[in-house]
């Protein structure tokens, strides 16, 4: 009997590090509901009592949240303690916005060739339907749906490169930007050359990587970015005159 205690532990600790081995990776995303106690026991292969004591000791990690009556459910802390003081800091500081989209380009570079380099048969299935949601929405008028699925199909191709780590600072990266991201495809939105330019460039990535051509998908990768780069910079110039012009009509307007 006294050595049922410590194999109860070794299981709930095994337990514990499955369960956070799907969140590291990816296939538990902030804010899922895990599945009922007694299907994820059996998908485990574990007691119930087992599993219990796994989610608690992730609960205690902050990686999982219970709710009385409404399950347990994935936190966002991998993310958020990465994301929400940087985005206090990029709307303070406007000269982190090149910092950002340098960081950007290295990390969306990286992850491209690797995705192209490690990609599975499976990713390949996850990126097509991503990059076939991109199509969709890029050639409706719902502004909103475009970033959904621009943002997912570049979290996709991160999650594709099988590293947790570029998987994390993508997603958590993609939230410091997301306001920056929304201005950029509304200043491009009505631009259709320029628009049909960043949907050709998506479609270069994705054919990349579905081609295994690591060193292509890096570079069309980069050549995105850069060209995201210079549409922000034409975005905040037109922004400048545009308020230039108003200054100077109100100078005109009489003054009572």
């Amino acid at each position: 009997m006294p050595q049922l205690r410590p194999l109860a532990i070794r299981l709930a600790d095994t337990v514990a590090a499955e369960l956070e081995k799907r969140i590291l990776e990816g296939s538990l995303k902030p804010g899922d509901r895990l599945p009922a106690e007694r299907n994820l026991a059996l998908d485990l292969g574990v007691s119930r009592p087992s599993l219990r004591e796994a989610i608690q000791k992730l609960v205690s990690k902050g990686l999982l949240s219970t709710r009385h009556g409404g399950g347990t459910w994935v936190t966002d802390r991998l993310e958020a303690h990465f994301a929400d003081p940087w985005q206090d800091m990029v709307k303070g500081h406007p000269m982190l916005h090149r910092d950002l989209l340098e960081f950007r380009q290295m990390l969306e570079s990286e992850a491209a060739q690797l995705a192209a380099d490690r990609a599975t048969d499976v990713d390949i299935r996850r990126l097509d339907a991503s990059y076939a949601k991109l199509e969709e929405a890029y050639s409706g008028d719902n502004l909103a749906a475009c970033i959904d699925a621009d943002v997912a199909f570049h979290q996709t191709i991160a999650e594709t490169a099988h590293n947790v780590l570029i998987g994390h600072l993508s997603a958590s990266l993609m939230r410091v930007i997301h306001g920056h991201v929304s201005n950029n495809l509304e200043h491009l939105h009505g631009r259709p050359q320029r628009w049909d330019q960043l949907q050709t460039q998506h479609r270069a990535i994705w054919q990349a990587i579905r081609a295994s051509k690591p060193q292509e998908a890096a570079q069309a990768a980069r050549g995105h970015i850069e060209f995201v780069r210079q549409s922000m910079d034409d975005n905040a110039r037109e922004a400048e005159r545009r308020q230039s012009a108003m200054r100077r009509a109100g100078d005109l307007e009489p003054r009572l």
